[in-house]
């Protein structure tokens, strides 16, 4: 075995590094004060969950366009971690997001669902719906995110 492949991770080493993300992104000081909640973090498949506050609305009832992208980033870059492999790198960050609003919020909670499409090199390419509490959509994004 050579010395490259002695400092290799387990798989449980692996998983304890992936299962540590949503509490490592909570702590993140912006992150906290805005509230995003991780609700299911499996591999390649996020959910997360933005309680309404009049602090993150452009009226008191309709969530800001800026907090609905950084929700729909968030999670997007949560589906990138979640089954990443740590041998690869851990220095991160989005390279491009482009984002659809289709509709406003309402005074609902946001729920995002974010989804891994495919797994390169070093870039991670992931889709992300945001919905209000009835399902209806009120964003897409596509996201590619980069770990080195």
């Amino acid at each position: 075995m050579s010395a490259g492949e002695s400092s290799r991770l387990t798989e449980v080493e692996q998983a304890q590094r992936r299962s540590a993300i949503p509490s490592v992104f909570a702590q993140t000081p912006f992150l906290a004060w805005l509230g995003l909640a991780v609700e299911r973090y499996e591999p390649d498949d996020v959910a997360t969950r933005l309680p309404f506050r009049t602090e993150l609305s452009n009226d008191g009832s309709t969530f800001h366009g800026g907090v609905v992208g950084t929700a729909i980033d968030t999670t997007g870059a949560l589906a990138a971690w979640s089954n990443h492999d740590f041998d690869r790198g851990v220095r991160a960050s989005t390279v491009s997001m482009a984002l659809q609003y289709v509709a406003a919020s309402a005074g609902s909670d946001l729920f995002c669902h974010a989804t891994t499409i495919r797994r390169a090199r070093e870039l991670i390419f992931t889709e992300i719906t945001a919905r209000d509490r009835d399902g209806k959509v009120l964003a897409h994004g596509i996201q590619t995110y980069r770990i080195t």
